[in-house]
């Protein structure tokens, strides 16, 4: 029973470790991307550095042994590679190099309503308006949405840090720099659609996993497609090879955490938490980064904070979690209605002998009281 426990908790520490992983990516890359590293180059390295520590591992651990990769379902991983990181995490970097770690963090929190509403037109998910779980999900969807509208247009007084220590300081630029209010609101719409790019990617990664189980080999052919698509991308908009240069220092760290944590490391963790709790579930996890960001931003990386992202990633979080609670009590409602149904046939099943025996008696006995002897 107890080890049972520990692996009922197992997905819950998963995605605290996914969400801390994803907070230092958005601290260090928004300070790559000051350094002057172009976001498109950025994706192409990381992806490639996935690659190269992704590859060899699925090898040894697919060796002698022949996946059945039908060229359908090759295609079906070059589009799922374009969907999630070529374009998502394109559109996310690019938001992030116009707006701040904070606002993206509190952005993240939009990729499990968008993931619910694709679920709901999928019909992998259900919303009943009339009931009381019904309102809560639609409420979710409301706040959420308010949320992006105020991080979006209102910037709001800045919250300066206990720590005024720039961690990852950039001489000549900051990682506080700030951003002119179209700029911003072009990154914030810009986080949104990225973020509905990725929450198609994971409702469609879970069905991806029900055709190949194997969340190592699924990982590893979506890095190498979104390698060559990143590159062709990135050499498109980036003519200038010096751009691509990286030297040691923040700019390489970036490149090589982001690669062998997130994508290495983070998109088999994630694929493990689909598999086992299904996309919504990781998509819940989000807000955890928004509370982890602001954190580190305050008391150790001397950050400055506006106070719209913060209001903006409230307001998500809470339509997040309005939409969890109803989801909770579907979940509850459906349990009960399963377990009553189950407790009536269990009732008939024992009836029904009852009945046989009676017909039997009643066969045997006359009405008259004698017994028939036949």
């Amino acid at each position: 029973m107890g080890d049972g426990n520990i692996h009922d908790w197992k997905p819950y520490g998963v995605v605290i470790i996914i969400q801390l992983i994803y907070t230092w990516v958005s601290i260090i890359s928004k300070a790559a991307f000051n350094a002057g590293l172009n976001p498109l180059v950025f994706i192409f390295y990381r992806q490639a550095i996935a690659s190269l520590v992704l590859v060899p591992i699925t090898i040894i651990a697919k060796w002698g042994t022949r996946p059945k990769l039908p060229f359908i379902l090759l295609l079906k991983f070059f589009m799922l590679a374009l969907i999630g990181v070529t374009i998502g995490l394109s559109l996310i970097q690019f938001g992030l190099k116009f707006t701040s770690e904070t606002a993206t963090s509190a952005a993240y929190n939009t990729i499990p309503i968008i993931t619910f509403l694709l679920a709901f037109l999928l019909r992998i998910e259900t919303l009943e308006i009339r009931k009381i779980h019904g309102m809560a999900k639609a409420a979710g969807v409301v706040l959420c949405l308010s949320g992006v509208v105020v991080m979006a247009f209102y910037v709001g007084p800045a919250i300066h840090p206990l720590n005024h220590h720039h961690l990852f300081h950039q001489s000549g630029n900051s990682t506080g720099q700030v951003h002119s209010e179209g700029t911003w609101i072009k990154g914030t719409f810009l986080l949104l659609f990225g973020n509905a790019a990725c929450s198609l990617w994971l409702v469609l990664q879970g069905s991806m996993l029900e055709q190949c189980p194997s969340k190592l080999l699924v990982t590893s052919i979506q890095c190498i497609f979104s390698t060559f698509q990143t590159f062709f991308v990135a050499l498109a908009f980036e003519r200038d090879l010096s751009k691509w240069k990286l030297a040691f220092d923040v700019r390489l760290l970036a490149v090589v955490y982001a690669g062998i944590c997130t994508i290495g490391l983070v998109w088999y963790l994630q694929a493990w938490c689909i598999q086992k709790k299904g996309p919504v579930f990781v998509a819940m996890s989000n807000p955890l980064t928004i509370i982890f960001t602001v954190f580190f931003a305050l008391f150790f990386l001397g950050e400055t904070i506006q106070l719209g992202s913060v209001l903006g990633g409230i307001l998500t979080v809470a339509g997040l979690y309005s939409v969890l609670w109803g989801k909770y009590k579907e979940n509850k409602l459906t349990l009960t209605s399963s377990d009553n149904s189950n407790v009536q046939a269990a009732a008939q099943n024992a009836i029904l002998p009852i009945h046989e025996k009676l017909e039997e008696i009643e066969g045997i006995i006359c009405t008259d009281g004698s017994v028939n002897t036949k």
